[in-house]
């Protein structure tokens, strides 16, 4: 599948894949930063942002749409930032594809299977009927009776398009419920990836936690992992200053 993408800079190529319900505009601010060092290729998954849509939806898939692009590109290696769901493309890809990496930052996310922790945000934004709205306030107010988190909402309002003067979900919402069985399973199971690769988690956050570091350094047998105090999930926006300087360092930008 092509993927929509964005490119900033020259110099050596630097891909950086969001995370679930996510897009590549989300990652402007630091891809504006990153490319004063690196040529940045931010892209939209498939069922995210402007890439095309599908019914299928697993890494294997994403992890193919991904060397698609290195391809079409005439890339010959490159590195990789993948935050959530995205960082698990980026250990997906490291996998099937080692030839083409260079270096893996994976943000916040292990290779492990996860629980079901986004069915509350599915069941809100499936319950919607977008086309009793023609603001984004107004879903704004109709999604925060099931979504209390101003930041949330926020955060996934920026998938909302105007088509003429219909609002509509530039998101395959159906398809990524659906696939979402797919998106919690582990990636690179039994396997050892040689590949460079700094894991980074927030300090707040759940989704690395004690027991997954035995996984983590058994499958990335050259990896280290860095935590960023003061932050959560969203390592990036938190605390974006110190995220910048620990990527910068380990892909040999500073």
């Amino acid at each position: 599948m092509k993927l929509h993408h964005q490119i900033t800079g020259s110099g050596r190529p630097l891909i950086i894949i969001h995370g679930l319900f996510g897009s590549c505009d989300n990652w402007r601010m630091l891809a504006k930063q990153l490319s004063q060092s690196a040529q940045v290729i931010t892209i939209d998954l498939r069922n995210h942002g402007q890439s095309h849509h599908s019914e299928e939806q697993n890494y294997q898939l994403m992890a193919d749409d991904l060397a698609e692009l290195i391809h079409d590109l005439k890339l010959k290696q490159v590195d990789i930032i993948g935050h959530s769901i995205g960082g698990k493309v980026a250990m997906a890809f490291s996998d099937a594809y080692p030839d083409y990496c260079r270096k893996l930052v994976v943000v916040d996310i292990a290779p492990k299977h996860y629980k079901q922790e986004h069915n509350a945000i599915f069941n809100a934004l499936l319950a919607l009927d977008l086309s009793l709205y023609s603001k984004r306030s107004e879903v704004d107010t109709a999604l925060s009776v099931l979504i209390k988190d101003k930041a949330i909402r926020q955060f996934l309002l920026m998938n909302l398009a105007l088509v003429g003067e219909v609002i509509t979900w530039r998101i395959n919402l159906s398809a990524l419920f659906n696939n979402y069985p797919n998106l919690l399973k582990p990636v690179c199971v039994n396997k050892q990836v040689d590949i460079p690769t700094c894991f980074i988690r927030g300090g707040s956050s759940h989704y690395i936690i004690e027991d997954d570091l035995q996984l983590i350094s058994s499958t990335f047998i050259n990896s280290e992992l860095i935590t960023i105090d003061g932050a959560g999930h969203w390592v990036h926006a938190e605390q974006p200053k110190v995220f910048l300087e620990k990527v910068s360092e380990f892909l040999d930008y500073a």
